[in-house]
């Protein structure tokens, strides 16, 4: 059995959490801040006081085995599961707020499963990740839209494709691309090499400024 992730500075096992970067020029103002979160199943306490901060414009990681909670975290962060602490989003306490709140105030997950709507194309799954944006009025989604194919064009080729169909790798693809179709300014990535090929691409140097290889975010 893995150890609970835990918000201790140097924990013995289980995960570490914390560890911050330069993403971005940004201020050290908290865009998110998490305090003595906890997370249980029942009886069985799988996050124990974890305590983060992540600045505008910074990276923060979550390292650990598996089992070590960091699903669970990012969950909880999200607003999926029921959890004791804080989280405050630009100052802001979450706890009460819904999930698709979050989602409308800039908080976005992408979870390990990718959680696709695998009867839907690709183009639709994409058009879904800004319905938010919809719902407030804005209307320029094709150039997001196009913007996502100029970083991912095998999702280009594949934009009538059932998203069911896809490969691992492509489906990697589609949940990033509809994770930053709702232009996020916090992106929580749950295992995000999972499927990704260990080979950069062959024109790297084209990509898009805000992208490297695997893939870096800027967070907003």
């Amino acid at each position: 059995m893995t150890d609970k992730l835990s918000g201790k500075s140097e924990p013995s096992s289980g995960a570490s959490i914390g560890a911050s970067k330069n993403a971005s020029a940004g201020t050290d103002t908290a865009l998110l801040e998490v305090s003595n979160l906890s997370v249980a199943y029942g009886k069985v306490e799988a996050v124990h006081r974890v305590s983060l901060r992540l600045p505008a414009g910074k990276i923060v990681t979550v390292v650990g085995p598996n089992g070590a909670g960091k699903t669970t975290l990012m969950a909880a962060i999200m607003g999926l599961l029921p959890s004791q602490g804080s989280i405050r989003l630009d100052g802001r306490e979450q706890q009460q707020v819904s999930v698709e709140q979050r989602v409308a105030d800039g908080l976005c997950l992408v979870p390990e499963k990718r959680e696709l709507f695998a009867e839907m194309t690709v183009q639709n799954n994409l058009e879904l990740g800004a319905l938010s944006r919809y719902r407030r009025g804005e209307r320029n989604l094709g150039d997001s839209l196009q913007e996502i194919f100029q970083l991912f064009p095998r999702l280009k080729e594949r934009h009538k494709q059932l998203a069911g169909t896809l490969s691992g790798g492509e489906r990697q693809m589609l949940a990033f691309g509809r994770a930053l179709m709702g232009k996020p300014r916090v992106l929580m990535l749950d295992e995000p090499s999972l499927h990704r090929s260990r080979t950069p691409p062959a024109r790297e140097s084209e990509s898009p400024p805000h992208v490297a290889w695997p893939l870096r975010f800027h967070l907003r």
